[in-house]
């Protein structure tokens, strides 16, 4: 025969599930690096601190090289702004072991350096004579060379391809999903929209009235433009479902691995 257990025993941990009485009830959860210690990681840190430096780099090339008022109306330059930001932040919780940022904070912003890249390599590398970002208003350029080039190269090339090791082999994959890539759109869409606008706002004959040649509406015509935006809304929420796709199937993917416990039983349940 045995006898129930009081519920009046004092500094009884909470259970998930079961408290004993008031008191147990009120323990607040268990914090992870309460069983798990954090980890610093120096070189993860040096590794986006790098990064963010190389971005502040290209940015500020480019104004240099470029007019001051038009250049940060390029999308380029906007989203690697966010890698500086972003980039920053995350390389301080590295280096001080704290929980890093949200997954789909880091993903959306590999989505717009990435998908940025793209069109301008797929796009508008091989006409330099039309587009060139950080050569002069209103005038024809030929191939970049010197610091024109090396701005592009950074901007365009290394940075999204550093981010894109970043994201691949140092942050924690399965923590994606599908409907944050819909939230992924409401920034690139937006800059569309008000990039198409502003741009037929201005006085016809105005110097770089669209930062890129597919968004000219004087040149193309409303619909043709139309017709390029909903292009590239579609390529880029297709990038990030394919972000989202590799997020899942990259190795060391925990998703599906209970916490492990290392304080109760294995008959009990882990800790929350």
């Amino acid at each position: 025969m045995t006898a129930p257990i009081p519920a009046d025993i004092p500094d009884i941990p909470r259970i998930p599930g079961i408290a004993a009485n008031a008191a147990a009830a009120a323990v607040p959860v268990v914090p992870a690096y309460a069983v798990v210690p954090r980890v610093r990681r120096p070189l993860v840190a040096a590794f986006r601190l790098l990064i963010a430096l190389s971005a502040v780099a290209g940015v500020a090339l480019a104004l240099l090289l470029g007019s001051p008022t038009r250049v940060p109306g390029y999308f380029t330059i906007l989203s690697t702004l966010m890698v500086a930001v972003v980039s920053t932040v995350t390389a301080r919780r590295a280096w001080t072991a704290r929980h890093p940022l949200r997954a789909s904070v880091t993903a959306c912003t590999l989505l717009y350096v990435v998908g940025g890249s793209l069109v301008y390599h797929l796009l508008l590398a091989d006409n330099p004579t039309t587009f060139s970002m950080t050569g002069a208003a209103g005038q024809a350029t030929g191939p970049l060379t010197g610091w024109h080039a090396l701005t592009s190269l950074l901007l365009h090339t290394v940075i999204p391809v550093a981010v894109a090791v970043d994201w691949l082999l140092l942050t924690l994959p399965g923590a994606l999903r599908l409907q944050s890539a819909i939230t992924w759109m409401i920034l690139p869409l937006a800059y569309l929209a008000c990039t198409v606008t502003r741009g037929l706002l201005l006085p016809p004959g105005t110097q770089d009235r669209y930062p890129y040649p597919f968004l000219d509406v004087s040149e193309l015509g409303f619909v043709e433009v139309l017709g390029n935006i909903a292009i590239l809304g579609v390529a880029c929420y297709g990038l990030a479902v394919l972000i989202v796709a590799v997020d899942h199937v990259r190795p060391g993917s925990r998703r599906h691995r209970p916490p492990e416990n290392r304080i109760s039983s294995p008959a009990t349940s882990g800790l929350k």
